[in-house]
Order: C-alpha cells, then structure tokens, then sequence
C-alpha cells in the first residue's frame, strides 16, 4: 500500500504596493522566509506585483507580519479579485497615478534631451530611470482589471523595451570612454537638482492615499532610488567641473545603466515564471 501524499496547501497571492524593482522583491521574500518556511514557498514577481505563498492557511498570520516590517503594502486576493485595493478603483487616486507618469515620463524627457544638449551621460542614464518609473505606473494604470496573465505579458514587453533602453545607455557611454569630452558641469548639475524637485512633486500627489506608517514608508521606498541616481548626477557634476574630466560623468552613467538593465532583466524573468504559472 502506497504512502499517503500530504496534501500541497493551495497558494495565496498578495498584491504588493509600493515596490518597483527587483531587489524590493528580495527583500520581502528575505523578510517572509524568517518565518521558518521553505524557500520555495514564497515568490514576489518583480513583474506583477504579486506575491505569492504556498503555505498552509494558518501560517499566514505570522508571514503577514514578517512581511509587513519591510514597509511595504500587502492586499490578499480574494475570491474572483485581482488583488486591487479599494483605492485603486478610486478616481481620485487614478488621477494621482496619471500625474505621476506625467511627471516622470515627461521629465525624462526633458532630461534626455538635456543630457545630450550637456554631454552628460549620467544624466540620460537618470533620464531613463524616470522614463522607466514613468512606464511601471502607467503599466499599473493600465493593468488595473487585467487578468495577471494579461499583466505579465504586459510586463514582458515592457522589460524589454527597457532593457533595449539600458543597453543604448551602456552603449552610448563605452563610446564615450574613447572621446573623454567633459559634459557641461553647470547644466548637468541642474539637471539634476531639478530631478530632485521632480521626485517630491511626483510623491506628493500619493500622499492622501497612503494611510499609516506602513505605507508612508512605501511612498520613501519608492521614491529613495530615484533620489540617489539624482544625487550621484549633483555630485557626478561637482567631479567634473572640479576635475574637468568626463570620467565621473561616465561612471556614474554606469552605475545607473547597471542596475536599470539588472531590473529589466528581473521583470522579464519574472514575467516569463508568471506566464508559466497563469
């Protein structure tokens, strides 16, 4: 007589509010498996937005918990709901989002051509970060009712556009290497102060819908990237008009191209797991 099987415990999915990019993913799994489950039994698709558990029912208490140290916003599905929270279906905060991507991707924009007019190659690395944050809210908007089959392939196309993106920056700053003409340290450095106001003018519009500490902390975590790539670009500046050569320029470009095609490359990973399992 066969062994009885123990039963697989049916898997719980979360939609995650207030990540944007691979290592937020991380950090959430990190913070779940202190619980004492098997690595395997927790997935956040940097992709979708979900996280899902495959854990028995009354473990869910303890995760939910753990999970929710990391600061970020956790809305379990229910029945026939694709994880969207009551705000999300709240004109008010759609219009929110829609300023949002505005800002983003029409500062991106400017920024890019600013870059080119200054040389800068931090600065259309910084520029692209904005597009592409612009891009992950507008995909949000426009994913708000989709199937998670849908929001993946979504996701799918979206990674590579941005990882084709990523790979023009990359491209465009080795070239650099071989010229070494300094960018224009004056422009380059507003640019980036002016990134700087763009972000806090970006958040502010989420403020009313992000309730408690939890999710005040998510608005931080979104946004804290973004500051850092554009304080690099203000110091990258300071480098350059101190030392008048292109290499902090060229580095920070890097940097920031780096790990923008690390997170492409997360959500197409991601998207292609989740396609698999919808």
């Amino acid at each position: 007589m066969a062994p009885l099987q123990t039963p697989r415990p049916p898997n719980v999915r979360y939609r995650v509010s207030g990540m944007d990019c691979a290592k937020d993913a991380a950090q959430i799994e990190r913070a779940a498996r202190t619980t004492g489950i098997a690595p395997e039994a927790v997935k956040v698709s940097a992709a979708t937005h979900i996280m899902t558990l495959t854990v028995p029912e009354e473990r869910l208490p303890d995760i939910e918990r753990a999970v929710a140290t990391t600061g970020y916003g956790f809305a379990r599905f229910e029945a026939g709901d694709e994880g969207q929270g009551a705000a999300y279906q709240d004109p008010a905060y759609r219009r929110a989002l829609w300023i949002v991507v505005l800002l983003n991707v029409g500062y991106g924009v400017v920024e890019m051509v600013g870059g080119f007019i200054a040389g800068s190659q931090a600065v259309k690395a910084d520029a692209l970060d904005f597009i592409g944050d612009g891009l992950i809210t507008f995909l949000g908007l426009l994913a708000i009712g989709w199937s998670l089959a849908w929001r993946a392939r979504s996701a799918l196309i979206q990674g590579i556009f941005l990882g084709l993106l990523g790979l023009g920056v990359f491209a465009t700053t080795l070239w650099r290497m071989f010229t070494q003409a300094p960018p224009d340290a004056g422009l380059m450095g507003l640019l980036g102060l002016v990134a700087l106001v763009v972000n806090v003018l970006a958040v502010l519009p989420l403020m009313p819908f992000r309730k408690g500490d939890a999710n005040m902390r998510a608005v931080w975590l979104f946004s804290r990237n973004d500051a850092i790539g554009n304080a690099a670009v203000v110091v990258a500046a300071g480098l350059v008009a101190w030392l008048g050569s292109a290499w902090p320029d060229l580095i920070v470009a890097f940097g920031i191209a780096g790990l923008f095609l690390h997170s492409s490359w997360s959500i197409i990973r991601d998207a292609r797991a989740d396609l698999k399992t919808v």
